[in-house]
């Protein structure tokens, strides 16, 4: 595989957009080898995401900017462009649950996700050894009512001492403070189950098997203020029925979550996720 740069724009829509940042590829000697676009009609915004072989442009990412620049002042652009050949920094963070961080630990093991681990974070010390053994340090930081302001205060300083890109709450069954939401907004990643606010509360697996639902599923999301309703990344769902049990549902409903989230995680990765307001442009 060539080493890319990806190049991801949200601006107002209007003409000329495609053919001003192709026209300037062109020039440059640019090869495009993935191209998405989206026009959202109804808020009147365009959307982008280029992969550009890195070997065929006559510069790095700093001349790149600058070059770029006049164009995106010209179009109102909120732009960025990243390098494949730089990994992100995942910090990841847990509690007791374990089918998310196993997943997502084997899925980092085998290369499928390509990113650097620096931390693992846990207000419960249930998966230190299994997050040891992979080579990843784990830190636990209690989390109790009389003791949050300094929990987090310590949790702030070990992501911003692994100089972390993304947070990815892999099952932690904490709320994240809304100064963190606000510092690292859309860098926080969460799952969860789909039945909110219907099955709120413990065992919502459970709550939905007396109910006798038939459909149930995860949301992977943005973490923000409000809780469990920020941008949503990916969703999906398992049909089950009247011969299923609860502990059916919750194995069925792990599977889910892990498969969402991971997805998620990665399309974030591969800067496939353009947030606009409370709403994602997905260019999965």
């Amino acid at each position: 595989m060539h080493p890319t740069y990806t190049l991801t724009i949200s601006c107002p829509d209007r003409v000329g957009i495609v053919a001003k940042v192709s026209n300037f590829l062109a020039m440059y000697g640019g090869w495009i080898t993935e191209a998405n676009h989206h026009s959202d009609l109804e808020v009147q915004q365009f959307f982008m995401r280029h992969e550009i072989r890195a070997d065929s442009l006559p510069f790095g990412l700093d001349a790149f900017r600058t070059a770029f620049s006049p164009i995106a002042k010209e179009y109102d652009m909120q732009w960025q462009i990243s390098d494949s050949q730089t990994r992100k920094r995942v910090v990841l963070m847990c509690s007791k649950e374990a089918h998310c961080m196993v997943d997502l630990l084997h899925r980092w093991q085998s290369g499928e996700l390509a990113c650097d681990i620096p931390l693992v974070i846990s207000n419960h010390q249930d998966l230190q050894e299994l997050v040891e053994w992979h080579g990843i340090p784990f830190v636990h930081v209690p989390v109790r009512k009389d003791n949050k302001a300094e929990a987090y205060a310590e949790i702030e300083r070990l992501i911003d001492e692994a100089q972390a890109d993304t947070v990815v709450l892999a099952r932690y069954m904490q709320i994240i403070p809304p100064a963190l939401c606000e510092k690292y907004a859309h860098q926080i990643i969460n799952i969860h189950h789909s039945f909110l606010p219907s099955f709120a509360g413990a065992k919502p697996y459970h709550q939905a098997y007396e109910r006798g639902v038939k459909l149930i599923g995860a949301t992977c999301h943005y973490v923000t203020e409000e809780l469990d309703a920020g941008p949503i990344i990916d969703q999906d769902i398992v049909r089950v029925n009247h011969r299923q049990t609860a502990a059916d549902m919750v194995r069925l409903g792990r599977d889910v979550e892990k498969a969402v989230l991971a997805r998620g995680l990665m399309w974030h990765l591969q800067d496939r996720v353009l947030v606009h307001g409370n709403k994602t442009v997905v260019f999965n």
